[in-house]
């Protein structure tokens, strides 16, 4: 995947790879030391199951890994970010 800028990330929609809106990234977690972005913090649409999904104060959690694209959405694998294998 191209490169992605942080402030890119602003406000943008996030949707899974099945189609299904998840919310609005609310910010981006990032190691400081390298600038690599680690996590999408997500604010989840209110009919959105957020039990499938690692969370922290009513936002979810998305490991920057499993966004594919970031173009009018940020695309996110959902295989990569529903279940209980978090750490």
């Amino acid at each position: 995947m191209a490169k992605i800028l942080a402030k890119n990330l602003s406000n943008k929609r996030v949707m899974l790879t099945d189609g299904s809106e998840l919310g609005m990234v609310y910010n981006v977690i990032m190691e400081s030391k390298t600038g690599e972005l680690l996590y999408l913090v997500v604010k989840p649409n209110s009919f959105v199951d957020t039990s499938k999904y690692k969370s922290q104060d009513n936002y979810l959690m998305i490991p920057f890994e499993a966004v594919r694209a970031a173009k009018d959405y940020a695309i996110v694998d959902k295989k990569m970010v529903t279940g209980s294998d978090f750490d």
